[in-house]
């Protein structure tokens, strides 16, 4: 049903939204619209951000945790 509007079909329904809305409040509403794509791309790449940073920190975990190492040598000898 809506595969055949086409161009006329599309400028007579942004007309009607027009005259129905008017031009201030269509204008307000593509402002918001605006900001929350702003707002989005914004949390996308600080969560970028925190996907690496947390990855280096486990990077820098597993480095920095030294091996421990008991040999039964070591304890066989106090026993003695």
């Amino acid at each position: 049903m809506l595969n055949n509007i086409g161009l006329p079909g599309l400028l007579l329904i942004a007309i009607v939204v027009l005259v129905l809305f008017g031009r201030g409040k269509i204008s307000s509403l593509m402002g918001e619209v605006g900001k929350g794509i702003t707002a989005f791309k914004r949390g996308v790449s600080e969560g970028g951000e925190e996907d690496k940073s947390s990855k280096q920190i486990e990077a820098k975990d597993e480095v920095a945790a030294p091996a421990v190492h008991t040999s039964t040598a070591d304890t066989d000898s106090t026993k003695s």
